[in-house]
């Protein structure tokens, strides 16, 4: 019974150990779920059958990509990244998809 009660004292304080290293370092804590939020759109992006959808998980990748510049302490770099990329490439491409045409080769059935 002494070894199950050392067991989990020695998890509880490795947890707990583990815990304070987290709170110590917050902006690693940050840059991870960010970094994790980027791979995860570029995934959509590619994946996504919806076009307009693709451009808007560009955006939010284009948006991380300014946020790391704040890590990395280029404030100017991140906020031209931002302004540029997010609020009018993004747009554009946006734009343009949702002026084109959607089918450009209709499916069966449908009637013209």
């Amino acid at each position: 019974m002494g070894v199950i009660i050392d067991s989990i004292v020695w998890i509880w304080n490795a947890l707990c150990g583990f815990g304070g290293y987290l709170l110590g370092n917050l902006d690693l804590v940050a840059f991870l779920i960010l970094a994790a939020v980027a791979v995860l759109a570029a995934l959509y992006v590619v994946h996504d059958k919806e076009v307009v959808h693709s451009a808007f998980y560009l955006a939010l990748v284009f948006l991380c990509v300014g946020l790391f510049y704040f890590f990395l302490e280029a404030e100017f770099i991140g906020v031209i990244q931002i302004l540029v990329y997010v609020g009018a490439i993004t747009i554009l491409f946006a734009f343009s998809v949702m002026l084109t045409r959607r089918y450009i080769v209709s499916k069966e059935g449908d009637s013209q």
